[in-house]
């Protein structure tokens, strides 16, 4: 049970404060509900006793904030080629709860999106993802979202400088693939 004033995490919705503890009659039924203040003003009611089945949890303390900024510094880890497959699994870790997992999915995604770009679906997924991770690390470092987005942006731009950009290729320029052009750029063909 929590308390009004704790910080939780609602899956798939972010971290934020517990406003109130309130008892509503919803259809007939009474039923005691978190009022969660959720970042942007939104808020939101979750039962009390399906809290735990819903999943959610105390956001988490600076040490597992170090962790997660750990994550981002890795290497991506293995995701589908096939894009509906890719989705799913990232969806599933993002429904899972664990800041870990959705660490994972911001990385992993921020570097298809630098390396070839991402699908609307997989961009409004990243934004997502990101607003997810962002609204727990803010509390849990008693920092701004800027500086939050700040040191998120870093660390992965550095992890992908040293594990991705070894493993693009250049692309070769289009044009001088089908009109040679010498040093001094001009052409024989023309």
């Amino acid at each position: 049970m929590f308390n009004v004033g704790d910080y939780i995490v609602y899956p798939m919705h972010g971290a934020g404060t517990i406003d109130a503890i309130e008892e509503k009659d919803i259809l007939g039924q009474k039923q005691t509900y978190y009022i969660l203040k959720m970042p942007g003003e939104v808020k939101v009611m979750v039962p009390t006793d399906k809290a735990e089945e819903i999943g959610v949890r105390a956001i988490i303390d600076k040490s597992s904030a170090d962790k997660v900024f750990a994550v981002l510094e890795e290497e991506k880890t293995e995701m589908s080629m096939n894009w509906n497959k890719r989705y799913r699994d990232n969806m599933e870790k993002m429904k899972s709860g664990d800041i870990y997992e959705l660490a994972d999915v911001v990385r992993n995604l921020s570097f298809k999106q630098k390396e070839k770009g991402l699908s609307t679906g997989e961009k409004k997924m990243l934004t997502n993802a990101k607003q997810i991770l962002v609204s727990e690390l803010v509390l849990a470092e008693n920092a701004t979202v800027d500086e939050v987005e700040g040191l998120i942006d870093n660390k992965i731009n550095s992890s992908f400088k040293e594990f991705a950009l070894d493993n693009i290729e250049p692309v070769e320029n289009i044009v001088n693939k089908f009109v040679p052009f010498d040093d001094n750029g001009t052409s024989e063909n023309l």
